[in-house]
């Protein structure tokens, strides 16, 4: 299990700026996955895993869909 540097709860927080509860949300409904090192240690994330996440939420216009600006 090689890693360059597991990410805390709260660095996904800063990075994605989304709230604590949201982040153990994915946790915890497998959206996520994560290591839990205790109670106080908390979750650790591997960045492949943070990757893969965001990778599955991806969204893309396709061609029948147009895209919808902001007003």
């Amino acid at each position: 299990m090689e890693t360059e540097k597991w990410l805390s709860v709260q660095d996904l927080v800063e990075r994605l700026g989304v709230h604590e509860q949201t982040v153990r949300r994915w946790i915890k409904t497998g959206q996520l996955t994560a290591y839990a090192l205790g109670d106080r240690a908390g979750y650790r994330i591997a960045p492949e895993d943070v990757q893969a996440f965001m990778d599955r939420r991806r969204v893309t216009a396709t061609a029948d869909e147009p895209k919808k600006l902001a007003a």
